[in-house]
């Protein structure tokens, strides 16, 4: 009976816990309805913004491997007075929808020696305005430790290279981006910065870390404030100096550990694009490479209604044909990055590659395969230049095979390539280590027209100018400069800055001579090998220069970007910025093995004398009787046995 009882017991148990589950899968399904009906009516509501955000960026979020929400903004409730939505960057609180683009192009321009010159540009546009306060945390495609950098210091515009080798000018045409030999940085900074001098000098070690170099080295020994020499490359009417540094290291070695760095700020790194092709091996073994990166603020239409930030990663590089190994004048894509294209960036709206075919027009000097219908002509430098075009974004560009491996073979080597209109040189003269002096020679190649030029010189302290012994000569007689600012050094804290505005005369040869007087350093302040001498940063050599070619002020998209770097005013001139060789000096350098020995020599007196006179004042003396041997031992336990006093 019990039995029959608990039985009954345990099936209304059972039955009661099929009902209880039963309710709980209704009551769980009921709540599922809910919440799919609320979250569709959410997504009716804000459709319109979300898939205006959305579309055009699905591409680009998927590659960066995450998505991000649209900020809710309120709507009216009649649907008859809604106006048609805005543009995302027009959104009120849509603070982190902000407009990005991104363009890639490579540059190649075979040149008369047998050389070639290949440039790479990738640009970064970005709709937003650090200037006015605002804090950005979201970032796409522009990079986080450099929109960081110009929240947190209030950078107005960066500029900074690292660059190995020298240009040689007269040998390969005017480059589309300058850079000197070394590490360079420019920096604006905005007016709301109080104190310049600490703000540089975090700066200079910020980017230090970030790009591997040895800025952090950049004080106020190698740092100057040019008055005229470096404007704004972007918008603003900025005129005030004093938020103006700049530097340069010239004896500053570049290496794979700034180029990694430099990559990783790409959008799709070295992963795809044009950016496959910056394989270390082959870019450092290269007569001339050059990486750098420019910030500035960029307008967005013609009437500056709104502003972008723009970054300009860039890397120059010229393969030697004797360094490198190639039997024959013949290049191609494989010889000089070991590698091929397959596909263009995703994130990139833009990919080219322009090939400058002008002196094969003409003179029939090399053969280019495979051919391109596409033709882009352009006034670059003062001359008309033909471009064969690549566009990577489409898929008949790589052929049946998906690779794209751009052939150059030189036909003949019979040509004569365009001296650039503009040059400088600049050598020490004199003898002994005690004075001597400086030669900057400027060369106006152009037959008829005289054009100004902007010097810009910047000496260290222990070299001690003789202001008084400058001369500026050009065809035999005194230049005199109609703009010249100058400070003084003062040792161990400034060096000196020299800028001078002279007027060059067609066809000649303008050469600024000053003395200078070498200094005594201290011991502590010699590099490692002081006997190899000290390096002098390049002088600045900045003009617009008169072209016979109209240049064209129409900003548009087909335009290259290595032509819209520097912004031109003017139809009949452009603008150029070279650099001369750093200087190597050398400097009374005293015996180092002098200072060796001495310091053998105390370090060994120091160490017995003050040895000895440590052990006699520290050592306890104690008199110990020796030890008796094995027969006087065994005689005294005898003695001690027999009660008679031990020997």
């Amino acid at each position: 009976m019990p039995s029959s009882l608990s039985a009954q017991w345990r099936e209304t148990k059972m039955a009661a816990h099929r009902r209880g589950g039963a309710v709980s899968l209704f009551i769980l399904i009921i709540l599922s309805t809910f919440v799919v009906a609320h979250s569709q009516d959410s997504t009716s509501k804000h459709g319109r913004h979300t898939s205006e955000a959305e579309t055009p960026r699905k591409a680009q979020e998927t590659a960066e491997g995450g998505a991000w929400e649209a900020t809710d903004v309120e709507e009216d409730a009649a649907p008859d007075n809604r106006e048609p939505p805005a543009p995302v960057s027009e959104l009120p609180g849509a603070g982190h929808l902000r407009k990005d683009d991104f363009q890639e192009e490579l540059v190649l321009r075979p040149l008369q020696s047998g050389d070639i010159y290949a440039s790479f540009q990738f640009r970064t546009l970005w709709e937003t305005d650090f200037m006015k306060g605002n804090k950005v945390s979201h970032y796409r495609l522009f990079p986080k430790s450099l929109g960081q950098v110009i929240s947190k210091f209030s950078v107005r515009e960066l500029h900074i290279s690292f660059t190995q080798g020298y240009w040689r000018t007269m040998q390969w045409g005017q480059p589309y981006v300058p850079s000197p030999p070394g590490a360079e940085l420019w920096v604006w900074f905005q007016d709301s910065v109080t104190d310049v001098d600490g703000t540089w000098t975090e700066l200079t070690n910020v980017l230090s870390g970030i790009f591997c170099a040895s800025l952090n080295f950049i004080d106020s020994t190698n740092s100057v404030q040019p008055s005229a020499s470096f404007k704004p490359l972007g918008i603003g009417n900025v005129t005030d100096h004093h938020f103006l540094r700049y530097a340069t290291l010239p004896r500053e070695i570049v290496c794979t550990e700034n180029l990694t760095p430099w990559k990783k700020l790409l959008p799709c790194g070295s992963k795809a694009g044009l950016a496959v092709l910056l394989t270390s091996q082959k870019l450092f073994h290269s007569s001339f490479h050059s990486e750098a990166v420019h910030i500035r603020p960029v307008c967005q239409d013609t009437q500056c209604t709104a502003t972008s930030w723009e970054l300009r990663q860039t890397l120059n590089v010229v393969f030697d044909l004797h360094t490198s190994g190639q039997g024959k004048q013949e290049w191609s894509l494989f010889k000089m990055f070991a590698r091929t294209l397959t596909e263009a960036c995703p994130l990139a709206s833009s990919s080219k590659i322009y090939v400058d075919v002008s002196d094969t027009a003409e003179g029939e000097q090399f053969e280019l395969t495979p051919a391109t219908p596409l033709l882009s002509q352009g006034v670059v430098l003062g001359d008309r230049r033909t471009f064969s075009v690549y566009d990577l974004t489409q898929e008949s560009t790589f052929g049946s095979a998906r690779s794209l491996n751009l052939l150059i073979r030189w036909i003949s080597s019979e040509g004569q390539m365009l001296r650039p209109l503009l040059h400088a040189e600049r050598y020490v003269a004199g003898y002994g280590l005690q004075t001597g002096e400086i030669h900057t020679l400027i060369y106006n190649n152009h037959p008829y027209r005289s054009f100004p030029v902007l010097l810009l010189d910047s000496v260290p302290w222990y070299l001690r100018l003789y202001i008084h012994t400058l001369t500026v000569t050009s065809k035999g007689k005194t230049n005199s400069p109609s703009y010249t600012h100058y400070e003084p050094s003062k040792d161990r804290v400034r060096p000196h800055l020299l800028e001078m505005l002279v007027q060059l005369p067609p066809n000649s040869v303008t050469e600024v001579t000053v003395q200078f007087e070498r200094a005594l350093l201290k011991w502590t302040e010699y590099t490692p090998d002081a006997n190899h001498g000290f390096y002098v940063g390049s002088s600045v050599v900045s003009s617009l220069v008169p072209s016979i070619v109209a240049t064209d002020q129409n900003a548009t998209q087909e335009r290259p970007l290595f032509s819209s770097f520097f912004p031109s005013k003017e139809e009949l001139g452009y603008f150029v910025r070279i650099y001369t060789e750093p200087l190597l000096v050398n400097l009374p350098t005293p015996d180092f093995s002098m200072p060796y020995n001495v310091i053998c020599l105390t370090c060994t007196v120091v160490a017995v004398g003050y040895g000895s006179l440590y052990n006699l004042l520290t050592r306890t003396f104690q008199i110990e009787e020796p030890r008796p041997g094995l027969a006087k031992r065994i005689a005294n336990v005898i003695r001690k046995m027999r009660g008679v006093p031990p020997l």
